[in-house]
Parts: structure tokens; sequence; C-alpha cells
């Protein structure tokens, strides 16, 4: 049974939390980190581009979904491998959900990034 904290212990022991699921998809999942490198490399060409502070917001928080989506992804995954190695049709499922997920977040990149772009070339 987890001990029951409050206040800024409870902070404190949530990054701690969150820092080791960082590491651990960053260690253990090769596309959360091409995602991560890509979504640095395109936030940092939103800021040469001549966008609105609106526009340049929506570009960069369409990349960070991506990262978010796939990090509730490879947990889906990682619960489901947890369970077993036989196959499984909910297992299978909830990992093709997952992927569907990320990959409508992928295409939302997509449509911000044509949008924007469009509009202003």
């Amino acid at each position: 049974m987890k001990p029951n904290t409050t206040g800024v212990r409870r902070v404190i022991n949530a990054a701690e939390y969150s820092l080791k699921g960082f590491k651990s998809a960053w260690l253990f999942e090769a596309a959360f980190r091409q995602e991560v490198t890509l979504c640095i490399i395109f936030s940092i060409v939103a800021f040469m581009l001549p966008v609105s502070n609106i526009e340049r917001i929506m570009m960069i928080v369409s990349l960070l979904l991506v990262v978010i989506v796939e990090l509730l992804n490879s947990a889906i995954e990682a619960v489901v491998d947890r369970i077993g190695d036989d196959w499984n049709e909910l297992s299978g499922r909830a990992k093709d959900i997952g992927s569907a997920a990320v990959f409508l977040s992928l295409f939302l990149v997509f449509f911000v990034w044509v949008s924007i772009l469009l509009d202003i070339y």
C-alpha cells in the first residue's frame, strides 16, 4: 500500500515518478526518442517561421501532443506486455487503439503545420 502523502512531499514524489517515466520511455521506446527529437527540431523551426504567436503555439502544442500520446501508448503497451506473451484479441485491440491515437496526433501535426504554412506562403 502506498503511503498517503500530502502537500509538497506529494508534489515532489509526483515529479520524481514523472522523471522516472521520461527516463524509461527514453531508454526503452525508440518511437518516443524519435518523436522527442522531431519535436525539438520542429519547435526550433517554428520559432524561425514568420508566423503569429498563436500560430507558433498551435504548431508547438500539436508537436507536444504527439509526445504525450506516445507516452500513453507506451504505457498501454507496457501493461499489455506485462500481462503475458500469449496473443489475446483484447491485448491486440488495446495496442492497435493506442497506435491509432498516435497516428491521429501525427495527422493533427500535419494538418496544423500545412494549414499555417499554406497561409504564409
